[in-house]
């Protein structure tokens, strides 16, 4: 999909809104909604944000996690499960 083609202002949004929704959700088309000629918001079928969202949080956990472990601030999984049975133990 060309961008200029997903590029549309607001008063094509109000006039064809119906068929804006259609072409989203059939197509998964994403639109840029302009007001006063300044791209302002953009427009796309839910399961496609859903997709976008996850993907932000899975590269924030992955950055959080090169940070801790460039910061020395990590364990061994041996030392992990090491812990871990430590604390079984305590319940038991």
């Amino acid at each position: 999909m060309k961008l200029s083609e997903s590029v549309k202002p607001i008063s094509y949004l109000k006039a064809h809104a119906s068929e804006i929704i259609n072409d989203i959700s059939t197509n998964r088309k994403t639109f840029i909604i302009t007001q006063n000629g300044e791209a302002k918001v953009i427009v796309q079928d839910l399961e496609t944000y859903e997709q976008t969202k996850e993907s932000l949080a899975l590269l924030k956990i992955i950055s959080q996690s090169k940070k801790s472990l460039n910061d020395g601030n990590y364990k061994t999984h041996t030392k992990a499960f090491r812990d871990l049975k430590k604390q079984i133990k305590k319940i038991q």
